[in-house]
């Protein structure tokens, strides 16, 4: 039989219906889980109680990020975010590769080109890249801004350093660092391509799951420990953390019920949550964070976590939830003291409780317990506490993820 020419009505719909068969076929075949994540903030103006602590504009320059993942697999791909951008984010250039060797880094594609124009509000995903990668290891992100870009959208604090280089520093050699932050910018999550067993527990939280208080690029985060334990399984884990983050309220970014969609329930390979928030709910009303605002209710706190639940169960997502550890003393003798107060302690006591009694969640992590100084429990221990008396150390940080029982993430 003779093939009609492609010119024809029905040559071009059976070529277009094959090429369709073939490309659902390929994807069929394809599985990516979230290995990594980053979540986005908001930027803030300078009559915030923190700096930013990031570059207001970046032109013509490169970042190098370094992550650590916790699945790993064959092939990789990056997602990057321009989430509260009000202009388009131009990626000149994007490279990954191994960590301690960034020029065996691979060039990434994105439709095929080589860079990408990242939509105000709206995310890119990378072409998948042919990069075997275990479980636990660390790549290196070098990522070419060509273009005066503003820093409308980015991850504060999360105990990792940005280094940035003039230019286009993407291609193999020295990189010539002529500054460097804390932070993310634009570098959203890496996925892996993992087999059909594989999964991701989503940890949405507070500067507590953000880390701070552990040793700054040391992966030393109780997510991070969490990642080592579930490894061997197959599981990874997304940290959702940002600093200052709130559960029924905005702070250092939107309140956990307006971020769940994007950073908990949209990743792929999501099957569980673990949810610690509620300590800046409580802490910030009266303080230098928010010195206007009235105090949360628990009322208030209660309909959002089981919102949050009720949003999860629909997707077939089980919840975790977290107690609020103890936080007698928090940033007392700082510019933002005020945190902590008797009528705030008591309010996290009836949250703990609720936490503990209601019933709302798969399954409770009793964080409060396992940090708190036996002989004074509204505080932390003192072996666990970074110093501040809000932020546990690398030895509280270990206990909280020691803490979770990850039998009930493998039902």
């Amino acid at each position: 039989m003779t093939r009609p020419p492609l010119s024809h009505p029905i040559a071009a719909l059976t070529l277009a219906l094959t090429l369709g068969a073939t490309a659902r076929h390929a994807c069929a075949g394809e599985r990516w889980i979230t290995s990594w994540y980053a979540a986005p903030q908001p930027a803030w103006d300078a009559g915030f109680a923190l700096p930013m602590n990031v570059p207001a504009q970046v032109d013509n320059a490169t970042l190098r990020e370094t992550v650590r993942l916790s699945a790993g697999g064959p092939r990789v791909r990056l997602v990057f975010s321009n989430r509260y951008g009000h202009e388009p984010v131009r990626l000149g250039a994007v490279h990954v590769g191994p960590a301690d060797d960034p020029d065996a880094s691979r060039a990434l594609t994105f439709a095929g080109q080589p860079g990408a124009a990242i939509l105000p509000g709206a995310t890119v995903t990378s072409d998948p890249v042919t990069l075997p990668v275990r479980p636990l290891s660390r790549l290196a992100v070098t990522t070419w801004l060509p273009a005066p870009t503003t820093v409308a959208s980015f991850h504060w604090g999360a105990q990792q350093t940005v280094r940035l280089a003039a230019g286009d520093a993407t291609r193999a050699g020295p990189f010539a660092e002529s500054a460097r932050f804390g932070g993310r910018l634009f570098l959203n999550a890496v996925l892996v391509e993992a087999p059909a067993a594989a999964r991701t527990v989503v940890v949405l939280g507070d500067s507590i799951t953000d880390g701070n208080g552990s040793t700054p690029d040391a992966d030393r985060r109780w997510p991070d420990v969490l990642a080592e334990r579930l490894a061997p399984l197959g599981i990874a884990v997304a940290n959702a953390g940002i600093s200052g983050g709130r559960l029924a309220r905005d702070g250092m970014g939107r309140s956990a019920l307006a971020r769940f969609e994007q950073d908990v329930l949209g990743q792929p390979g999501v099957t569980d949550v673990i949810v610690l928030l509620g300590i800046n709910d409580i802490g910030w009303p009266g303080s230098p964070f928010a010195p206007g605002e009235p105090p949360a209710t628990l009322d208030e706190l209660a309909a959002t976590y089981r919102q949050l639940a009720a949003a999860a169960h629909a997707r077939g997502v089980r919840v975790t939830a977290g107690t609020l550890p103890p936080f007698e003393g928090a940033l007392a003798g700082t510019p933002y003291a005020g945190h902590y107060s008797p009528d705030k302690e008591r309010m996290r006591q009836q949250l703990n409780r609720w936490i503990r009694t209601a019933g709302a969640f798969d399954a409770v992590v009793d964080f409060d317990a396992v940090l708190r100084d036996p002989g004074h429990p509204r505080r932390l221990r003192a072996a666990f506490d970074s110093g501040d008396h809000l932020h546990p150390g690398d030895a509280g940080y270990r206990a909280m993820a020691e803490a979770v029982d990850i039998a009930r993430l493998l039902q």
